[in-house]
């Protein structure tokens, strides 16, 4: 390759950086089909705003129904009351009704091999809020608890796997999912002896496949999503959620996690004890 084409292809790179920075990220974007009666007002001003501010900071702030919307990035703006794509994922009533992947697609298989018999399944939607809710709940249905009465002098219970690690693994997941360019939800795949989370999208920003899951190291590709996450107490904004979910694993006599890292995919299994 000649300096010529060497030098082009850096200023191409430059101006590529360039644009995307000039660009909002995907879920700042106006969903140009939605309207403000798309949002719950009740779920935005008795939960989100409660939550995201003191009540002396709201009793004296006398901002509009709009203009807390475009503070809280759900519209685009007061002059042009759009929703954004996390106003649809937070408040909206129907979000995929806009985004057609934003839901959990949930499997207990019968087995240990994808094709045996599936004992269960749903697909769980909803308001980022509703929509943990839901997955918490599916995982809470198949968690079995174990009761020893003969290991000491005191009962003991423990269940199949340790529900702290698997709240952090799926809400991990529906943070930094890509919801842009894909109809695929995310997938909860419980087999006999592992679970798999399967997420659309690779990693982002300065997160590498080698740096993937280490403490602190964190970038956000729905970063007013994750904001929103964090205001209604579903995560922590500190890149300790997989970190969290392998100590809590290995507490509980789990196999290390495993993390299949991907350009356009990430697949985290869980193992059964063994």
């Amino acid at each position: 390759m000649t300096a010529y084409a060497i030098a082009s292809a850096q200023d191409e790179r430059i101006l590529n950086e360039k644009r995307r920075h000039r660009d909002a990220h995907y879920d700042a974007q106006p969903v140009s089909t939605a309207t403000l009666a798309d949002l719950s007002r009740v779920r935005f001003e008795e939960d989100y705003l409660p939550s995201a501010f003191s009540a002396d900071v709201l009793a004296a702030n006398d901002r509009s129904y709009e203009q807390r919307l475009a503070a809280t990035k759900m519209i685009l703006s007061i002059d042009e009351p759009t929703p954004t794509v996390a106003g649809i994922l937070v408040l909206g009533s129907r979000p995929r009704d806009f985004i057609p992947s934003a839901y959990v697609q949930f499997l207990r298989v019968a087995g240990r091999e994808w094709g045996d018999p599936v004992h269960d399944e749903a697909l769980l939607e909803g308001p980022i809020g509703d929509l943990v809710r839901r997955v918490d709940e599916k995982l809470a249905a198949h968690n079995r608890t174990a009761v020893d009465f003969t290991s000491g002098p005191v009962e003991s219970r423990s269940s199949t796997y340790p529900m702290a690690a698997l709240q952090q693994l799926v809400r991990n997941a529906v943070m930094h999912r890509a919801y842009e360019g894909t109809n695929s939800p995310i997938r909860v795949y419980w087999f006999d002896d592992r679970i798999e989370i399967i997420s659309p999208g690779g990693p982002y920003g300065i997160v590498t496949p080698e740096a993937f899951g280490q403490p602190g190291v964190v970038d956000y590709r729905n970063p007013i999503l994750a904001e929103a996450m964090r205001v209604l107490g579903l995560v922590q904004r500190f890149g300790f959620g997989i970190p969290t979910a392998r100590r809590e694993l290995r507490e509980k006599n789990h196999p290390e996690p495993a993390f299949l890292v991907e350009s356009t995919r990430v697949q985290c299994t869980v193992w059964a004890r063994r």
